[in-house]
């Protein structure tokens, strides 16, 4: 499988989830077999005006790759100029992020806001496609609401621009994260266009990827909610989609060892202080549905240090024994 010239071993990639997909997600679920990765969506203009945090959000680790580096922005010449920047990190590819449904990105214009003004998403895609020497794709939803399902509009206009690859999430800007994914859109894009399209929405094991290929005819899926506290989900889908082989979940002792260490190379990365605070989600997900997990998690959303982690890592061992 190829987007471009950069091929993949795998057909399962994680999605750019803002606050979440960083650089120690990212190499662990790339650990776990994820063909590919895609940072957290980065603005256009504050790489262009050299922006900290933004550089730190792009940053690309070689234990990540193939990675693709995921941009925003509304106006084409920004888009385009913050490539030069993007670059330094040596992406394989550029994402542009034409999907993000938050009020924030929604606010200025971008996002899945571009649903409303497809000219405007063509401009620019074909924008970035001049300005980038990697292969460009795009992420796009269904549409802004029911009434104006146009993701095959955008996904032939991202193609028209020169875009190389197409993700869907199945569901409309208004519908957000709730309903069931709508397949049926999926596999309409796919018989647009002739570049590769990724499916995305309502993936979580080896069953509901193979049911998103056979249903759509998608070339990739994309795995977001469905990683997290699960990054060994990216094993158990190759497992299923090679050999039809269903991989049971690891037991309790292992999901543990693997939430500490996550968190050890969060705390590397980003230092105690941050690290200790992004870590309470991240605990409160992979003690989702274990034993005593409610009144465990209660704990977690105040844990100041990898040893009170550790302490209470060992206490749910001991319970779900």
């Amino acid at each position: 499988m190829k987007i471009g010239n950069v091929e993949f071993n795998g057909k399962a990639v994680l999605a750019p989830m803002a606050g979440v997909a960083d650089r120690a997600f990212r190499e662990l679920c790339v650990s776990y077999g994820a063909a590919y990765v895609v940072s957290e969506m980065i603005s256009s203009k504050g790489v262009s005006m050299g922006d900290r945090k933004s550089k730190d959000l792009m940053f690309l680790s070689q234990e990540e790759r193939p990675a693709a580096v995921q941009i925003f922005g509304n106006d084409p010449n920004i888009m385009a100029e913050s490539i030069e920047a993007v670059m330094k990190v040596n992406p394989q590819i550029i994402d542009i992020n034409m999907g993000c449904p938050a009020p924030k990105i929604i606010g200025n214009g971008a996002g899945a806001c571009l649903s409303k003004n497809p000219q405007l998403a063509e401009e620019i895609v074909r924008a970035v496609v001049k300005a980038s020497p990697v292969p460009v794709t795009v992420k796009i939803r269904t549409g802004w609401d029911e009434s104006s399902i146009n993701a095959v509009e955008m996904a032939q206009r991202a193609e028209n621009a020169g875009a190389a690859a197409i993700t869907i999430h199945g569901r409309t800007k208004k519908q957000m994260y709730a309903p069931p994914v709508d397949r049926n859109i999926i596999a309409e894009v796919k018989k647009a266009v002739s570049i590769p399209v990724i499916g995305n929405g309502d993936i979580v094991d080896g069953i509901s990827a193979a049911s998103m290929i056979e249903e759509t005819n998608c070339d990739l899926i994309m795995v977001g909610r469905g990683a997290l506290g699960c990054p060994w989900v990216f094993s158990q889908i190759n497992a299923y989609l090679d050999h039809e082989r269903i991989i049971p979940d690891p037991p309790v002792t292992e999901k543990m060892r693997v939430m500490i260490n996550h968190i050890k190379k969060i705390c590397e990365y980003k230092g105690d202080f941050i690290g200790m605070r992004e870590a309470r989600k991240h605990a409160g997900w992979y003690t989702k549905g274990l034993h005593g997990g409610a009144r465990y998690r209660q704990e977690l959303c105040s844990i100041e240090s990898i040893e009170q982690l550790q302490e209470i890592a060992y206490r749910i061992c001991v319970e779900n024994q």
